[in-house]
């Protein structure tokens, strides 16, 4: 649909689950943060009735995140019965990996789109120092097992100066060596990832056409989303770039998020947005429902302002995972 200021929305991204597996550094505590109760967390039933209402307003692509969204029970059926609703045309998954190696086959047999695989570093040592858990090797088995099965693969990775600036050109052998991109994350200052300095787009650029020659932007788009794209003739797949700071890319932003919850999120930035929870336990009909989802995304923000915001009272305070990646 398009919203006030001429944007065609037309992706929802669904945490499932404000629980992970992990706990890394930029995210959250060592203990963890303290999680919403079952009960309060929206049903398999109630995502999809957001998506049938969705899907009626012109959202095509549906990306599933958490948390980490492979620790809800039967995750694989909820893609299954999204992927079959009337008007979705695409259904991904953004994951931490470390449980994708044994769900692989059935996400794939689910009939998955394509998977976004985090992956900050390839030192077992550094992953756990990031992750404060020693799964490296499962998630690295998991990226090789996507590959095998012909799944679309993305490697996401958050570019930190403090833990990644080394390894930068090495994850991007990824891409060199297979037809996966591997997309760097410029850091947002959102929760304790405040704390830590991000790497630009440039600097990453300049180590990467240092080490294997000149890349040229790429003109067609590759993805749902703001990564914009650069291939080198010896790469088999891409360098990404999503940088919402120092590139903003607002004018053109195409999703709203849902948490798991159920708030519909408008703008990582700022906290507004409409509880949709309460209205789907209070037995409101599909067209009201459809009504409100519009009449909120009609209102999407123009844009963030993370360093400049004088609304403080609008900003939002949760962490990514309380949010959805």
């Amino acid at each position: 649909m398009i919203d006030k200021l001429n944007r065609n929305i037309e992706y929802l991204r669904i945490s499932v689950t404000d629980r992970c597996n992990l706990r890394c550094v930029y995210c959250m505590p060592e203990e963890g943060v303290e999680n919403i109760p079952h009960d309060e967390i929206l049903s398999y039933d109630e995502i999809l009735r957001v998506c049938k209402c969705a899907s009626k307003l012109g959202i095509k692509k549906i990306k599933i995140t958490g948390g980490e969204p492979l620790v809800r029970k039967d995750i694989v059926s909820l893609i299954r019965d999204i992927k079959n609703i009337r008007g979705i045309e695409q259904v991904t998954l953004t994951t931490n990996g470390v449980l994708l190696y044994d769900m692989a086959k059935d996400l794939y047999e689910a009939g998955i789109d394509a998977i976004n695989v985090s992956l900050d570093t390839l030192s077992r040592k550094k992953f756990l120092k990031i992750t404060r858990r020693d799964d490296f090797e499962k998630v690295s088995m998991a990226i090789d097992k996507l590959v095998d099965l012909g799944v679309r693969v993305k490697i996401n990775c958050l570019a930190i100066k403090e833990y990644n600036f080394d390894e930068i050109v090495k994850i991007a052998q990824y891409s060199k060596d297979n037809n996966i991109d591997v997309r760097f994350i410029e850091l947002m200052p959102i929760g304790y990832g405040k704390i830590y300095t991000g790497i630009s787009n440039e600097v990453i650029l300049g180590l990467l056409e240092e080490k294997y020659g000149q890349f040229e932007k790429v003109k067609e788009k590759r993805g749902n989303g703001p990564a914009v794209y650069y291939a080198n003739e010896n790469f088999k797949g891409c360098i990404g770039f999503i940088s919402a700071i120092s590139h903003e890319f607002c004018e053109t932003c195409n999703r709203v998020r849902l948490t798991s919850n159920g708030f519909l999120k408008l703008c990582l930035h700022y906290n507004k947005g409409i509880d949709l929870k309460e209205p789907l336990r209070s037995n409101i009909s599909d067209e009201d429902l459809t009504n409100m989802i519009h009449d909120a995304i009609k209102n999407k923000p123009l844009g963030h302002n993370f360093y400049h915001d004088s609304d403080m009272n609008n900003i939002e305070s949760k962490n990514m995972v309380q949010i959805g990646g």
